[in-house]
């Protein structure tokens, strides 16, 4: 599945949608596949849940983490880095955490010509049709038309991440997949695969069998469940 992906794989969605962990899986896999890796962490609005918080995991594999200058502090400031500009005239495999919603994607926006002139990229759009806003494939739908707005760049596929934290099952996760597959039909996407906790991983395969399950480890933890 990964090799058939672009350089640049863009992942977005609302906040709670699981983007961050699974952008952190995603670079992760890359590496292992043997490639040059850098993960970008565009989420200059919310200060919680984002994957410069997993810098030092992912460069102790091998992989840059761009992000903004002020991530990890105190500093509210929303700003960007010039060091995403220079990767993406490279031709390392780049995997871009956007911030949730509209608000986010506006900075992704910033480099919606430079990633056009690079190639293009897959945009992943993240859905949990457990989240607030995101419960029916109608509201889903509304949400990813204004992150295409505010990005300026389309989405390539939509990714089924469902899940209840630390309450989810291999049946909480398979309910939600027509969810997931009309969120894709909606606007004639694919659906590209089902993020799944790696220990329920055989489980659900079996459960949605003409499915993609992606295997995934859970990085991103509340605070209480360290």
């Amino acid at each position: 599945m990964l090799e058939q992906l672009k350089r640049i794989l863009v992942i977005v969605g609302h906040y709670g949608s699981g983007k961050t962990n699974l952008a952190v899986n995603l670079a992760m896999d890359f590496r292992k596949a043997g490639k040059e890796v850098a993960l970008a962490d565009l989420d200059i609005v919310n200060p919680y849940f984002r994957s410069a918080d997993f810098t030092g995991l992912l460069e102790e594999n091998g992989i840059e983490m761009i992000a903004p200058p002020y991530a990890r502090t105190n500093l509210d400031i929303p700003a960007l880095t010039a060091r995403l500009d220079a990767v993406l005239d490279t031709d390392r495999q780049i995997v871009i955490d956007v911030g949730g919603d509209d608000a986010g994607a506006a900075a992704l926006g910033r480099y919606s010509a430079a990633i056009q002139e690079a190639g293009g990229c897959d945009m992943l759009y993240v859905v949990n049709g457990y989240r607030y806003l995101t419960r029916t494939a109608a509201e889903a739908s509304s949400l990813l038309s204004e992150i295409q707005n505010a990005s300026r760049l389309e989405a390539t596929a939509v990714v089924n991440n469902s899940n209840l934290g630390e309450m989810t099952t291999p049946q909480v996760i398979a309910d939600k997949l027509l969810f997931a597959q009309e969120t894709a039909a909606c606007y004639g996407l694919p659906l590209l695969f089902t993020a799944v906790p790696e220990e329920f991983s055989g489980e659900v395969r079996s459960m949605i069998p003409d499915s993609e399950v992606y295997p995934v480890r859970v990085y991103v933890k509340k605070p209480w469940e360290v």
